[in-house]
């Protein structure tokens, strides 16, 4: 077994349910990252997923739940576990890894942590951005949480996915303060900012934040509508 597939295994027996590995040369090109030059020493990186539950999703309107910040919380800790397995992986291997944290936002303004967790996985070919520019897997919709570990070890990347967005107009339409404008991102836009009304957004998930039991800059309404994630809950058996 190649490295690629023996690191993504390995991923997937400490529980992750999806992994791919990202070539960072072209994301190196353009991707902002806090600091900058922060991917310098590195060539790769494994982009790592857990599913959110389908009844925490569900039950999403307006506003998050208690229930929804509670297992939020949950998966980024499960995240963070399963990266630190997969460094400790490449580290014993002699190649130098760093783990990503799921959730952590360094610049508030913008809505950054050290790098883009879905430009990542889009590139290990886990999914797709959406309108939303929430990641869209085809096995689970955006209903994903998401980590990265980076390593200066040239394993095999995998390929994007190619965009199956469409004209769906479901989150656009959805979101509770218009943020989403209803972009196309098949092809290249300019900005995040030309999708995503971030401070519209941002602004909402303070609000959010301060419900009774959330105490989390959450939101779900886009993770909810997308038709994506609503195919994957049909085919549960039930």
């Amino acid at each position: 077994m190649d490295s690629a597939r023996e690191i993504k295994a390995h991923a997937s027996s400490l529980g992750a349910r999806l992994a791919g590995i990202a070539d960072l040369a072209p994301l190196k090109a353009g991707l902002p990252t806090i600091p900058g030059g922060f991917l310098d020493p590195y060539v790769r990186a494994v982009s790592i997923a857990l599913p959110l539950e389908d009844g925490v999703i569900e039950a999403v309107m307006e506003r998050p739940t208690p229930e929804y910040a509670r297992h939020y919380r949950v998966l980024n800790a499960g995240l963070d576990l399963i990266a630190a397995g997969v460094v400790r992986w490449l580290a014993d291997r002699g190649s130098l890894a760093l783990g990503v944290p799921a959730s952590r936002i360094l610049d508030e303004e913008r809505l950054m942590g050290a790098v883009s967790h879905k430009a990542v996985a889009r590139m290990a070919g886990l999914g797709w951005q959406g309108k939303s520019l929430l990641l869209v897997t085809p096995e689970m919709g955006p209903r994903v949480r998401l980590a990265t570990v980076l390593t200066d070890m040239p394993l095999e990347p995998d390929r994007p996915l190619a965009n199956r967005c469409g004209d769906c107009t479901c989150c656009t339409d959805a979101c509770p303060v218009g943020a989403i404008r209803g972009v196309p991102t098949e092809s290249h836009y300019p900005g995040r900012e030309d999708a995503v009304d971030l401070a519209a957004c941002n602004a909402r998930t303070h609000e959010n934040a301060r419900l009774g039991g959330v105490g989390a800059r959450i939101c779900g309404v886009c993770v909810r509508v997308c038709p994506h994630g609503e195919k994957k809950a049909a085919r549960r058996p039930g």
